[in-house]
């Protein structure tokens, strides 16, 4: 018996959550349903491809390999789909969008108007991820394209969206954030600065400030958020670094919001809207480009 694509994709949850109950979740089916689909895959094929045990699912070296080939295939599943749509003159059916999680909160809101006059036919699924998970998805298959940062997605095409700059974000009694006017790189020497933890290119950016500033960067708090970096900066644990598009947009909600400008080149990060070069969608790609454009300048 052949494997369907069902099962494919769930044997590929399985690898990437290493759990019944996480794949399952997921791919939006029950645990059950999941199981009985994977053994009915092996018992097909006469094989065992996941190794069971209480402390979640190891892949067997068939399961692997199986797994790498059914990436691929799903790719060109999902690529044969979007041919379909090429006779099509604007997006529409279900587009799958992966976002970074420091940008699909304050950008996507501001877009529903104009996509929806825009694409009546779109229904857009929105996944926010690291940086890294996003290339991964993308190449993969499992995302169409990705708002992201495109020196960390090589092979790719994109449109440019938006320069976002970053700011400094320290409690209400520090004179560093208190002063009027951008602040310079020696300002920041000698302080200790929070941002988010690996994966995400914000992360390398601070690093990077840090080294050329003579600024460290904390090794005791890694934030999970933008909002908890800024909380922990509040509460005196050092300088948080936050992009412009989150700062700008809480400084608006929230007057209290000590934050300054980085007067630097390198206190900058470049958004675009990302593709597989493969990808049919390109020409309707860039039409999407330019409704997120439009509103990341209402916004910056």
């Amino acid at each position: 018996m052949r494997p369907t694509l069902r099962q494919m994709q769930y044997l590929i949850a399985i690898a990437d959550t290493g759990k019944f109950g996480d794949a399952a979740r997921a791919v939006n089916v029950s645990q059950p349903s999941l199981s009985a689909q994977v053994a009915e895959m092996e018992a097909g094929l006469g094989v065992a491809l996941v190794e069971r045990s209480r402390r979640g699912a190891l892949l067997t070296p068939a399961g692997e390999e199986l797994v790498r080939r059914a990436r691929v295939i799903l790719r060109e599943v999902e690529d044969l789909k979007a041919v379909a749509k090429l006779g099509r003159t604007e997006l529409s059916g279900r587009l799958r969008l992966g976002v970074l999680p420091t940008i699909g909160p304050y950008l996507l809101p501001q877009t529903t108007g104009d996509l929806r006059a825009r694409f009546p036919a779109l229904r857009l699924s929105v996944r926010e991820e690291r940086t890294v998970d996003l290339d991964e998805r993308l190449q993969a298959g499992l995302f169409d394209t990705v708002i992201s940062t495109p020196e960390d997605h090589p092979d790719t095409d994109y449109a440019h969206l938006f320069a976002e700059r970053l700011y400094a974000c320290g409690p209400p009694d520090d004179e560093l954030t208190q002063g009027d006017g951008p602040l310079r790189l020696e300002h920041l020497r000698g302080r200790q600065l929070l941002t988010l933890g690996q994966g995400h290119r914000l992360s390398e950016i601070t690093q990077d400030l840090a080294t050329a500033a003579g600024a460290t960067v904390s090794s005791e708090y890694e934030g999970t958020s933008l909002d908890a970096i800024r909380l922990m900066s509040e509460l005196g644990a050092g300088i948080a670094i936050l992009p412009s598009l989150y700062a700008l947009s809480e400084a608006r909600r929230d007057r209290g919001l000590h934050i300054r400008l980085i007067d630097h080149p390198m206190a900058r990060r470049d958004i675009a809207l990302i593709w597989r070069e493969t990808s049919p969608l390109a020409a309707s790609l860039l039409s999407l480009s330019g409704c997120l454009q439009n509103a990341a300048s209402k916004l910056l």
